[in-house]
Formats: C-alpha cells, sequence, structure tokens
C-alpha cells in the first residue's frame, strides 16, 4: 500500500487573522484529512473549526509534537502515513517546519520516502522581509541571539559587518516579554546609519512594520512588550 501524504497547513499567526490567512485549498483539505501532528493541541483543534473544518473534532486523531512529547512516541506519528492516510503537520502559528520544531517531522518523512506537500499561508520572516524595504536577494535568519548582554551586542555589531560584507539582510527574533531590551540594545550598538525594520505583530489589527535608521529610531523608541516581532538589520548605503 502506498504512503499517504504529508501536508503542511500553516496556521494564522494572529487570533484575528483568521480571514487572511486561509485559502480554499487548505479548507479543502483540512476536510479531506482526519490525521494531524501539531506543536499544540489547544491552538490546533481552534484553528481547524475557524478554518471551517466539517468532520467532528470527535473523529480526528491529533499527535502532540510539543517540547514534552519530541522524543516519546515519534514512530507513532508515522503510522496513519505509513498506512497510506494523508496526515497534517501544524506549528503552534505560520509556517510548520520554519523556525519551528516540525523540520523534524518533514525530514523524517522524506527519509522515510512519504510525499512532503506544503500550502500557502502566512509566515512573520517573509511578511517581514517584503515589508522592509531591503534585500529580498540575500538574507538570513538567525532566531535568537544570545541574552547574555555581551554576546548579544557582540552578534549585533557582527550582523551590522555582515550586512555590510554581503549586501544582506539579517533578521532575528527574540521572546515577545523581551522584546524591549533587545531593541534598547540595538540602539545602544548599532551605527546610527543602519537600517533597522521593527515588524510587530504581523497580520493582527496592531499590525506595526517600519523602517528607520537606528538614529531615527532613537529619537522616539516603540513599545513592543509581549508582542510578537521581527528585528531586521541593512545597511545604510541605500
Amino acid at each position: 500500500m502506498p504512503y499517504g501524504t504529508l501536508y503542511l497547513i500553516p496556521v494564522p499567526l494572529a487570533d484575528d487573522a483568521a480571514a487572511k490567512s486561509f485559502t480554499p485549498y487548505l479548507v479543502d483539505t483540512i476536510n479531506s484529512i482526519k490525521e494531524y501532528i501539531v506543536e499544540n493541541e489547544k491552538t490546533a483543534r481552534r484553528f481547524l473549526k475557524e478554518a471551517g473544518l466539517k468532520t467532528p473534532q470527535s473523529e480526528l486523531v491529533i499527535h502532540d509534537y510539543g517540547k514534552h512529547n519530541r522524543d516519546a512516541g515519534k514512530a507513532d506519528f508515522f503510522k496513519g502515513l505509513q498506512a497510506g492516510n494523508d496526515v497534517g503537520l501544524m506549528s503552534e502559528a505560520g509556517c510548520p517546519g520554519v523556525a519551528d520544531p516540525g523540520a523534524e517531522i518533514v525530514d523524517k518523512a522524506h527519509r522515510m520516502g512519504i510525499k512532503v506537500v506544503p500550502l500557502v499561508g502566512p509566515s512573520s520572516i517573509l511578511l517581514a522581509l517584503m515589508a522592509s524595504g531591503f534585500s529580498g536577494q540575500s538574507f538570513a535568519f538567525h532566531g535568537y541571539l544570545p541574552i547574555d548582554k555581551l554576546l548579544r551586542a557582540k552578534k549585533i555589531k557582527e550582523l551590522e559587518n555582515t550586512a555590510v560584507k554581503l549586501d544582506q539582510t539579517q533578521m532575528f527574533i527574540e521572546t515577545p516579554f523581551r522584546n524591549n531590551p533587545m531593541l534598547e540594545e540595538i540602539l545602544k550598538t548599532g551605527n546610527p546609519k543602519t537600517k533597522l525594520c521593527i515588524a510587530c505583530d504581523l497580520t493582527a489589527a496592531t499590525e506595526f512594520v517600519q523602517t528607520k535608521t537606528i538614529a531615527e529610531w532613537q529619537k522616539k523608541v516603540p513599545e513592543l512588550h509581549k508582542r510578537p516581532t521581527i528585528f531586521l538589520l541593512y545597511h545604510g548605503n541605500k
């Protein structure tokens, strides 16, 4: 019997962004499968309801690959696929496999010869890059920078230098409750001419995306506490 297909299903980035996030093909797909591998079961069930799932949720098989379950029972995640059933993979928000532990699921699917199909949906990384005005030809996403202040300041300078040397956009994130200290460090450490884009609350009603030089940001610092944010650095030569 041929294996099923693993569908990578993007989840809205914000609670009020459902209408901006769903496509007809996504809705058709979730109504054609009854098994899911998810990072957060509660979030996943809410998403499926909002997206227009017609199958009773009591009939769904949902595997949780949250941080407490990533090592235990991973083989069980693939039994349905091996039996020929299509399965959906969902992150807690955004695109599965991108800055997301679901990449391990996708990697194993490829090694097992299982077909992987990515669906169109919101990615905070790409949305931030699109709105920044920075180079979309060459860019790098670095995830989280060091928490230690000295190491973090050193890393920010390294990213600035790389942006100039490679003409490359540098992107990174921080845990939302540490956004303000991160921004403070960028404004303290960075070259005044370096361009900084702050992309905050993407797709939400409170969305905020602006690009300015560090010198311009120093004049008026935005409040980012507990607001999902992506920081982008680019050189000031253009």
